[in-house]
C-alpha cells in the first residue's frame, strides 16, 4: 500500500462566516495531499503549483505541528447499527491522537451536526462521545447539508486556528438529487458542499458505510461517487471501493492519521478578486509520487498562525 503523505498549505481563514476579501494579490495557502512510495515527501522545490493555469512560486513549506491540527469526526445518524462493532476503532484512533490535536466528534442528522463536545485536546474525553448512530432512513437528510452547515459555521471555540480536516463516516448518498441511477449523478447539493468546504479551507476525507436507508449496488455506486467528488475538490480522500459495507474501517482510519501526521504548511501568493475562488493544480516531476490538491481555494486562506 502506498505512503500517504498529507501536504497542507497554511491559509489565511478569515472569522467562520465572513468570506470577504480585498482585492489584489494576497497570501494565500491550500491543501495538498501526497500519494508517496518515497521515504520523505518532496522538498519546497520538488512541488509545482498552477494558480488559474500560471505557475507560482511556494513562498513557504514546513512541517504542521500536532497542536495545529483540528480534526471533525462527523458521523452519519442514519447508518445502521451494525455500525456498531467499529465504535471501538473510532475510539482507539482518537486516543491514539497526537498530544495537541484538537478533536471533534458530532452526528449528521437532520441537515445539521450535532455535538455533546466542542473541539478539545482531551482526547479521552471525545472518545467517550461515540455512540450507536440511530439508524432511521432519512435522518441525515443529506450528508452534504449537514457538511456545509458545519463548515461554513466552523466551531470557534477552539482557540487558536489550525490545518481543517474532516473525515465523513456515511453512506454518501444525497437522497434529494433524486434516482441513485448511474446517469442521475450531477447533484447541486455535493457540489455546494464541495465549495464550502474550499471556501473554510476544509479538506474532507470519507469513509463509506450503507445505512438503513438507501441499498444495493446503485445506492453504493452513488454515494461513493460523490464521497469522491467531494475528497477530490477538497483534497481529501475516500476511502473503500466495494458494493457493501466494510470489514473493518480501522485501517482506513490508520491511513487517514498517517496522511495527518506528515502534514506540511505551503504558502503562495494569489489574486483576490472580489469573492472569488482560484483553480489551483499542485504537481511534482518526483517518480513514484502523486499530488492531490482540492480543485479551487479561496484567496486569503491561512490555516495556521502567522508565525509559521
Amino acid at each position: 500500500m502506498k505512503q500517504l503523505v498529507a501536504v497542507v498549505a497554511t491559509l489565511l481563514i478569515a472569522p467562520t462566516g465572513l468570506w470577504a476579501q480585498s482585492e489584489g494579490p494576497t497570501n494565500t495557502q491550500t491543501l495538498v495531499m501526497v500519494d508517496s512510495k518515497a521515504a520523505s515527501p518532496p522538498a519546497i522545490t520538488d512541488v509545482m503549483l498552477k494558480v488559474n493555469g500560471h505557475q507560482e512560486s511556494l513562498t513557504g513549506w514546513s512541517p504542521v505541528p500536532s497542536n495545529g491540527v483540528q480534526i471533525a469526526i462527523l458521523i452519519d445518524d442514519g447508518l445502521r447499527e451494525s455500525v456498531g462493532r467499529e465504535l471501538n476503532s473510532l475510539r482507539a484512533f482518537v486516543n491514539n491522537l497526537p498530544e495537541g490535536t484538537q478533536i471533534f466528534v458530532g452526528y449528521m442528522r437532520n441537515g445539521t451536526v450535532y455535538s455533546a463536545q466542542p473541539f478539545t485536546t482531551d482526547h479521552a474525553a471525545a472518545a467517550a462521545h461515540f455512540r450507536l448512530p440511530a439508524g432511521m432512513a432519512g435522518i441525515s437528510a443529506s450528508p452534504y447539508f449537514c457538511l456545509s452547515e458545519f463548515v461554513k459555521h466552523w466551531p470557534s471555540n477552539s482557540g487558536q486556528p489550525g490545518a481543517r480536516f474532516v473525515l465523513m463516516l456515511t453512506n454518501g448518498t444525497d437522497p434529494y438529487n433524486g434516482s441513485t441511477s448511474i446517469l442521475n449523478q450531477d447533484s447541486p447539493n455535493v457540489q455546494a458542499a464541495v465549495t464550502d468546504a474550499q471556501r473554510a479551507g476544509v479538506s474532507v476525507s470519507s469513509i463509506y458505510f450503507g445505512d438503513a436507508g438507501f441499498r444495493g449496488g446503485r445506492a453504493s455506486f452513488s454515494g461513493q461517487s460523490y464521497l469522491t467528488q467531494v475528497a477530490d475538490g477538497t483534497g481529501g480522500r475516500a476511502y473503500y471501493e466495494g458494493t457493501g459495507n466494510p470489514v473493518s474501517i480501522a485501517p482506513y482510519l490508520g491511513q487517514f492519521q498517517h496522511s495527518i501526521s506528515e502534514t506540511f504548511v505551503a504558502s503562495f501568493i494569489a489574486n483576490a478578486s472580489g469573492n472569488k475562488l482560484v483553480e489551483v493544480k499542485a504537481d511534482t516531476k518526483l517518480h513514484g509520487v502523486k499530488l492531490h490538491a482540492p480543485s479551487e481555494v479561496r484567496p486569503g486562506n491561512l490555516e495556521l498562525p502567522t508565525s509559521n
